[in-house]
């Protein structure tokens, strides 16, 4: 294809993630409760743990809330529609691929979505523990006021911390099948992975409380361990096509005649 057409087929497939993502917006309009008190429900759950005097507010002034509502449907409206804007880019990219590039971006889709969503899942259940710590640090003489803006930033980067921690596995594969990382050597640096897999989660989790961090850490960790397995078995599989595999340096090679 010339670069016009390029450009054209770029061009039509902005507009239908844009139209996608305008009907995600009206539909999201009709269903603004139910996404409300889906995000709002882990700060219940902490206030309730923590008691009734723990409140939230919005100090964003008269139009606050009106913003705060088109901006709940908005993020619902990407969420929501993340799956058919998500083909639109990899139908435009996907012509150009080779086959074998074509059949492992299809893999990583398939493994990396449902990982992506048990994160944001596993996120969502663990944050009213983390929410109720760090609120619960508030003096018994003062009034935790929760500015609600500044909670929906804190809801989603947590659940984005999540999702993404769970995509690193499959990032090791991938490097994996590049040929830049090999099994044995993944084998060898297991106690520090699992260590800085910890530290990792630590940093990342939004509280300070072990059971977080846990919550995080020992998912990641037997991912980590199921590709070490795969990067071994995919390590075998390549030697036993290499027709000198096994060799010592002081062994011949079979003669190709």
């Amino acid at each position: 294809m010339a670069l016009s057409d390029h450009l054209r087929e770029l061009r039509a497939r902005i507009l239908k993630s844009a139209l996608v993502l305008l009907v995600g917006f009206i539909v999201a309009l009709f269903f603004f409760d139910p996404i409300f008190a889906f995000i709002n429900d882990p700060y219940q759950q902490a206030r309730e743990s923590l008691g009734a005097q723990r409140t939230m507010a919005t100090t964003s002034g008269v139009g606050g809330s009106f913003m705060l509502y088109l901006k709940l449907c908005g993020i619902a409206a990407v969420v929501g529609t993340s799956p058919i804007w998500l083909y639109q880019i990899w139908a435009f990219i996907l012509p150009g691929l080779h086959s074998n590039e074509k059949r492992w971006t299809l893999i990583f889709a398939i493994i990396a979505g449902p990982l992506f969503l048990f994160g944001i899942v596993l996120g969502y259940v663990t944050l009213p523990k983390g929410l109720e710590i760090l609120i619960g640090f508030t003096h018994a003489d003062l009034t935790n006021l929760v500015e609600f803006n500044e909670y929906l930033s804190f809801f989603t980067r947590t659940l984005l911390v999540f999702g993404i921690a769970f995509e690193i596995p499959v990032f090791v594969v991938l490097l994996n099948m590049a040929g830049v990382v090999k099994g044995k050597a993944l084998g060898a640096a297991r106690p520090w992975i699992v260590v800085g897999t910890f530290i990792f989660a630590a940093a990342a989790t939004p509280s300070t409380d072990p059971f977080t961090m846990t919550f995080m850490a020992a998912p990641m960790c037997l991912l980590f361990f199921v590709s070490e397995a795969i990067a071994r078995f995919n390590d075998r599989r390549r030697d036993r096509k290499k027709i000198n595999a096994g060799l010592s340096p002081d062994e011949a090679s079979p003669l190709d005649l």
